[in-house]
């Protein structure tokens, strides 16, 4: 799983930003299918939505000196402040080590890209940055997907059963990590349970109506 996720991360692309978009993605299939991020990665440099909003936070400085500074640096200053916090708060809470700690740190993180969003939305509306619209709304949309990615990782962290990384050993995570692949491997099983009911029941009915159409016929 792990080895998906590099392979990913790695791999060449014709847009960084498309690259980004197809790295949440995955980061989002291996987060549905298995072990938590506090399980399955060490690092938090290695977490798929840390390395986007460092993207995203690499992409605004340039872009606020650039477009917004010139009186605005309130604006710039604060713009750049928030978009840092993101992945600030993704490290900081993810290197305390428990998740409780975490999932505060993930809540101020998904904050940060709120602030970051709405400061954009204002942006918006003052005519001197119509000609940024575009720029700006691309911006918006990967705060937006950002805050989606933690969302979902909070999520999955208070319906987790373990109390951190740091209350982990290498027998507590394997036995967590097999409880979590059983259980994905029961949902996979009751979702092939039900397509072949379903199936069944369709096949059911078309052949009563079939039967119907035939007695009709006859009379």
């Amino acid at each position: 799983m792990d080895e998906l996720v590099e392979v990913a991360l790695d791999r060449p692309s014709t847009s960084k930003w498309s690259r980004i978009h197809s790295d949440c993605t995955i980061h989002q299939q291996v987060s549905h299918l298995g072990p938590t991020p506090m399980t399955t990665y060490k690092r938090f440099e290695d977490l798929p939505v840390w390395r986007i909003s460092v993207q995203l936070a690499a992409r605004m400085f340039p872009w606020t000196q650039r477009n917004v500074a010139r009186g605005n640096g309130d604006l710039a200053n604060q713009l750049q402040r928030a978009v840092h916090s993101i992945s600030n708060n993704i490290a900081e809470g993810f290197e305390r080590g428990s998740t409780n700690e975490l999932l505060q740190f993930l809540y101020i993180a998904r904050g940060s890209a709120g602030e970051v969003r709405s400061m954009l939305c204002v942006m918006e509306l003052i005519p001197v940055f119509d000609h940024l619209r575009s720029e700006i709304s691309d911006l918006k949309a990967e705060c937006e997907m950002i805050s989606r990615q933690i969302r979902g990782w909070a999520d999955s962290l208070q319906n987790s059963e373990i109390a951190g990384q740091r209350h982990l050993n290498d027998k507590t995570r394997r036995q967590y990590e097999r409880r979590q692949q059983r259980s994905a491997f029961m949902q996979r099983q009751e979702e092939f349970r039900q397509e072949m009911e379903e199936r069944l029941n369709r096949e059911a009915a078309e052949r009563r109506g079939k039967q119907q159409n035939d007695i009709s016929r006859d009379a």
